[in-house]
């Protein structure tokens, strides 16, 4: 009998209750956030990734899927309308995935909002192995942070999703010094990483005063980095070091799990 992996009687009892057949290669890849607990960082993160796939001139789709954040914070607030802006809450909102696939892009960023969780459920189950058969793979990018609220919302997600996709958890320092006992120690969290395999990634702890005035004024990490802005706060010559010392070491974090991102 499969059982769900947040449930485990014992390790030999963990079982994806999914029917999966094995990709040898995925030709295309959709990238979505872990909704869930917001204010994590999740699209933080995002923003660096599609600056990690513009580095190396790699052509993708941004899908700003969080409906609840309609203004600062989103991936359309700092990439205007090459981020579009999807409300999915409707009978075919993730649909959307399926359409830019089909256009000829191979690779599809989504930033799911918090309540986004049963929505991509259901599509999952209804529509996972169709599309599965196109040749598209996913992946599913969870941040924790010291809050053990993030720690439950990637393991509700990943006891949802299963392995139907592939896993990468980043470690959010939202604090400093940061904290992760909760996510690197509880027993569901090891469940969860001898079961499905993520990729742990780091994420350092941000200065206020670049995260803030960033925020506020939709400029990405690498737009401060390279001072291709025109916010004189964020000019001040500490905080480009700093936004290139923080886009320098993600980068190097995402090169990590590069085989999770790239077709």
């Amino acid at each position: 009998m499969n059982r769900d992996i947040s449930t485990p009687e014992s390790e030999a009892d963990i079982k994806p209750p999914v029917s999966v057949v094995p990709m040898q290669h995925a030709a295309k890849r959709v990238i979505l956030t872990m909704g869930g607990k917001g204010g994590v960082g999740k699209t933080s993160f995002m923003l660096s990734l599609a600056e990690w796939f513009a580095s190396k001139e790699i052509t993708l789709k941004l899908l700003d899927l969080d409906t609840e954040n309609k203004t600062r914070g989103s991936l359309s607030h700092y990439f205007g309308r090459a981020a579009r802006k999807v409300n999915i809450h409707t009978a075919a909102g993730l649909d959307s995935f399926i359409d830019y696939i089909d256009d000829g892009i191979s690779i599809v960023i989504a930033d799911m909002g918090a309540s986004s969780g049963q929505v991509t459920y259901d599509w999952f189950d209804s529509m996972f192995e169709d599309v599965q058969a196109l040749g598209v793979g996913f992946t599913a990018i969870g941040i924790v942070t010291p809050d053990s609220a993030s720690v439950e919302s990637v393991l509700s997600w990943a006891a949802h999703l299963q392995n139907r996709v592939q896993y990468i958890v980043v470690e959010n320092a939202i604090t400093y010094p940061a904290d992760f006992t909760y996510w690197r120690e509880t027993e569901q969290a090891q469940v969860f990483k001898k079961a499905l395999h993520p990729v742990v990634l780091s994420m350092d702890f941000r200065l206020p005063e670049l995260e803030n005035p960033a925020r506020q004024h939709g400029i990405t990490l690498g737009a401060i980095a390279d001072r291709k802005h025109d916010v004189d706060e964020l000019r001040r010559a500490s905080l480009v070091l700093r936004a290139q010392s923080y886009r320098r070491r993600l980068f190097q974090e995402i090169e990590n799990a590069k085989h999770l991102l790239l077709p």
